[in-house]
């Protein structure tokens, strides 16, 4: 009996393991110039702020010759595979290891982009995104923790974020208005520091 437990626990552990469960390394919204604007890391690949930033600005440089405006664009850099997309003066990327599946990270990119557009009322701009950093560092938290892939629907994101600081269930995302819905990021975002 002993034997058997054992063995499903080793089971479990093996199951839950991350091999099986898509990852990423870091999200990254830049602006025009290579500036970081919003970031989060998943790994210690970068242990250091000025690694992070060295980072930043390599992948910058790299891709900003790209005409990234209508679709997703995929290298692969520094032993990792990056996806990225322009709108405006923001550039977004995610990172994934060099043998993640391209699908997903396109797909991650694609739903932290069009919940960003969402939450910022289709005004995505570096200015916008400035006024609103609390919304967007809140629909990153949503997409991914600990590397780990949680959410890439954009609805669902932004309905998270939007409803994360107690809203009344009547009240819904798009029948908030900005100053609601950045209210309601803020005190979510008070409450975890809190914390």
């Amino acid at each position: 009996m002993e034997k058997d437990c054992q063995c499903w626990e080793m089971k479990l552990a093996f199951l839950n393991s991350k091999e099986f469960c898509p990852s990423i390394k870091n999200i990254l919204l830049l602006d025009s110039e290579g500036k970081r604007v919003a970031a989060k890391y998943c790994t210690d690949d970068w242990p250091t702020n000025a690694a992070k930033l060295a980072f930043e600005k390599s992948v910058f440089t790299k891709t900003q010759k790209a005409n990234a405006r209508s679709e997703a664009e995929i290298i692969t850099f520094d032993n990792c595979v990056v996806v990225y997309k322009f709108v405006q003066d923001l550039h977004f990327f995610v990172t994934g290891g060099d043998n993640e599946n391209e699908l997903m990270l396109a797909t991650v990119l694609q739903g932290f982009f069009d919940a960003v557009g969402l939450l910022l009322r289709n005004n995505v701009d570096k200015r916008t995104a400035l006024e609103n950093l609390d919304l967007i560092l809140l629909c990153i938290d949503e997409i991914v923790d600990g590397g780990i892939v949680l959410e890439t629907e954009a609805s669902v994101i932004a309905g998270k974020v939007a409803s994360s600081g107690g809203l009344d269930g009547a009240t819904s995302f798009s029948e908030q208005t900005i100053s609601q819905a950045l209210a309601t990021a803020r005190e979510h975002l008070a409450r975890s520091l809190l914390k």
